[in-house]
């Protein structure tokens, strides 16, 4: 579809916060043209009149569990391991490839509603994952959560595979669910494995003071040296959370080009601690941002990691300057889409792929329009989402989703929730 909108404000961040005025074009699933209204003797299958609202590249949720919709508010107010051992693993023991499909559609809704254009989704059944994001238009990276319990490295490898080629929307990437759910062994078939692929990897680490501590109580080392020291950092990737890591910790992510995906919702209801954002910028450390599943956090909402990142960076440091607007922004839209590799889909320019989102600014809290970025991040909310475009296609518009059965979803994943709560 050829869509012209016009009349808009536009943020690119492609290197500036600078908003410009005029028009962009979308031919099929790319952005065609951005600059000032000219004439064009292009059919256009709907043109859109942007009103002075801000055009902007959407935001990268790059850290997710999806189909953990079906345990939000269950197991609140809880530490990370009795959430995990007491509240989710028992019910993710008994859930189906079926539920994760639902409850990841119904994660989908919420995404879009939030100006989401691009998940990593780490969870239990990657192929229902995959088809639940290809029918409803939602670009994804899924992520493997490799562990001692399962799947296994040949169940990886073959997803790899499999998954990488079945759709223009979803890839896999290989993972692994965290050092302390990993022995040894299993840890460095990884790491020939990936060494065989020349793969990136991704993985929970530093999330918990106990969880490094435990991890030195074993190996005498950091969870990030140790998989150094194994070879697993050597073509890249992401940890997600980061919040424990040191200096030399750091040293070794800049080395090995691996960026952090800070979750500071989840990690603030889960108390797990805040990351030391400014080190990592301080260093030119990629820092993307990740709301992490809707039980630990409990939503799914970019808005609030944008606020919450710089808030509680400014806490930590004492310095209200620390981790500025500018700089959440680019974590926000651009530095997701470079920690998964999607520089495709990182900013808006002629020849990207068009995942826009329309902010609205005639709402009070965008008003008065001194700021725009400023704006966003520290006044911005869900309601200021007009429209949510991914791959060329409109999938939410003035608050409604298109091509969408909601209230099909919301009936699907009521029926689940129902059979899995007492268990």
């Amino acid at each position: 579809m050829n869509i012209r909108f016009y009349n808009a404000r536009i943020l690119q961040m492609n290197g500036s916060v600078e908003v410009i005025e005029g028009e962009l074009w979308v031919k099929d699933n790319k952005i065609a043209y951005i600059g000032a209204g000219k004439a064009s003797n292009e059919k256009w299958d709907k043109e859109i009149d942007c009103e002075k609202n801000l055009l902007m590249p959407g935001f990268k949720d790059v850290h997710t569990h999806s189909g953990m919709t079906a345990f939000r508010s269950l197991a609140d107010d809880l530490n990370l391991q009795e959430w995990l051992n007491d509240m989710i693993f028992p019910r993710e023991a008994v859930m189906s490839g079926e539920d994760v499909y639902w409850m990841t559609k119904l994660a989908i809704l919420e995404y879009l509603t939030t100006g989401v254009t691009l998940i990593a989704d780490m969870y239990l059944t990657p192929e229902t994952i995959h088809d639940a994001c290809a029918e409803m238009g939602m670009r994804c990276e899924l992520i493997s959560g490799l562990n001692k319990f399962g799947p296994t490295l040949e169940v990886m490898e073959n997803r790899f595979i499999e998954l990488n080629k079945k759709s223009d929307l979803v890839g896999f990437k290989m993972g692994l669910h965290a050092e302390y759910t990993c022995d040894r062994e299993l840890l460095e078939k990884a790491s020939e494995l990936i060494h065989k692929y020349k793969a990136p990897v991704y993985v929970h680490m530093s999330e918990t003071e106990t969880e490094v501590k435990e991890c030195f109580d074993r190996y005498g080392k950091s969870p990030v040296a140790l998989f150094d020291e194994l070879g697993l950092w050597d073509f890249g990737g992401s940890i997600y959370h980061g919040v424990w890591c040191d200096d030399a910790d750091m040293e070794i992510l800049k080395k090995r080009n691996i960026s952090v995906i800070s979750n500071p919702g989840s990690n603030t209801k889960l108390a797990s601690g805040i990351a030391p954002i400014s080190k990592y910028l301080e260093k030119g450390i990629i820092v993307g941002l990740g709301t992490d599943g809707p039980s630990s956090n409990n939503c799914l909402d970019m808005f609030r990691e944008m606020f919450l990142v710089t808030g509680l960076a400014k806490l930590k440091e004492r310095d209200p300057k620390a981790v500025a607007a500018d700089e959440v922004l680019k974590m926000a839209c651009v530095n997701g889409a470079l920690s998964l590799d999607h520089e495709d889909c990182s900013c808006l320019e002629e020849g990207k792929l068009a995942d826009i989102i329309m902010i609205d600014l005639r709402q009070p809290n965008m008003q008065p329009i001194l700021n725009i970025p400023k704006n966003i991040v520290y006044s911005g909310s869900k309601i200021n989402i007009k429209m949510t475009m991914i791959d060329g296609k409109i999938l939410y518009m003035n608050g409604e989703f298109i091509g969408v059965d909601a209230d099909e979803i919301y009936r699907k994943c009521e029926e689940i929730t129902e059979r899995l709560k007492d268990i």
